[in-house]
């Protein structure tokens, strides 16, 4: 038996979930433990542990689906968004199952996500050679 993942079971229908759209490869539903109202989930169908295993044409149609949901936001419940993605457990992933929140967002509300600055310099020189240097092995 293997290990339950919580969004497997909502995309299995197995789980019940406020679905708010769907595509062929992915879902969109209400987050269960919201930080505002219409904060949604978007998450492939299929089991995707870390973005690295996502499939391009997955990505594709999630990305996709945030701009449509979006926009809907924009214009019904909120007048601007955060997109939101945490990619393993040091990122505080805390379901192992790619998913992009989708926050509404308004001036002053509570909602934070605060990106404090490196306290580690780094060379931009020498991170952005090693990074050409995996992009170029990946593709190869």
């Amino acid at each position: 038996m293997g290990i339950s993942c919580p969004f497997c079971e909502v995309a299995e229908r197995r789980t019940p979930a406020h679905v708010v759209t769907e595509g062929a490869l992915s879902l969109v539903f209400l987050d269960l433990y919201p930080v505002a109202d219409g904060h949604c989930l978007i998450t492939p169908r299929r089991h995707v542990p870390t973005l690295s295993d996502l499939r391009p044409e997955e990505g594709a149609e999630m990305f996709t689906l945030a701009t449509r949901v979006a926009g809907v936001i924009r214009r019904t419940l909120a007048p601007a968004v955060n997109l939101h993605l945490s990619d393993g457990v040091e990122a505080e992933q805390d379901v192992p199952h790619v998913h992009l929140h989708v926050i509404p967002r308004h001036r002053d509300d509570q909602v934070s996500i605060h990106l404090p600055p490196s306290s580690t310099p780094t060379s931009p020189e020498a991170t952005v050679t090693a990074l050409r240097i995996g992009m170029h092995i990946q593709s190869s």
